[in-house]
């Protein structure tokens, strides 16, 4: 079982999966910092100072030291329970760039995929026979001459 589990392991496809989810992990965390730390700020100044984390609703019983208070964070750490519906734009944002990053490197393998498939299904020139060479050197010869 174990020599099994050994040749399933280093199968290419497991090992490229295994790749995959790591870079995927890693994309993921930028795409979370684009849109946290660039693109939300600049929405919310767009439209007025806006902050989307600061949008919920307290849906039971606050605790005495957060009565008032409009931190998230510290709420939902608090086990308020929350109806955070800004923080799920923030991870509806994260989706669409994503799923749009995504279209453009699908779109950009088709097009090269594509390109590679006409390039192959394009038939090859014919060489050229040697006589119509030899008259075509003539051609040109005797238009050089005066």
């Amino acid at each position: 079982m174990l020599k099994e589990f050994k040749t399933f392991i280093m199968r290419g496809n497991v090992l490229d999966l295994a790749v995959a989810v790591i870079v995927g992990a890693a994309f993921g965390r930028i795409v979370t910092s684009l849109t946290d730390d660039i693109l939300m700020p600049m929405i919310g100044k767009i439209f007025g100072g806006l902050d989307f984390s600061s949008y919920f609703l307290v849906m039971g019983p606050v605790p005495d030291a957060l009565r008032g208070s409009s931190d998230y964070a510290a709420l939902k750490k608090a086990g308020v329970p929350l109806l955070g519906y800004g923080e799920f734009i923030t991870v509806l944002v994260n989706f669409v760039i994503v799923a749009f990053i995504i279209f453009l490197v699908v779109r950009t393998v088709n097009r090269g995929l594509s390109a590679f498939e006409r390039e192959k299904a394009a038939p090859e020139a014919a060489p050229e026979p040697q006589d119509v060479a030899l008259l075509r050197e003539i051609r040109d010869e005797l238009r050089r001459r005066p």
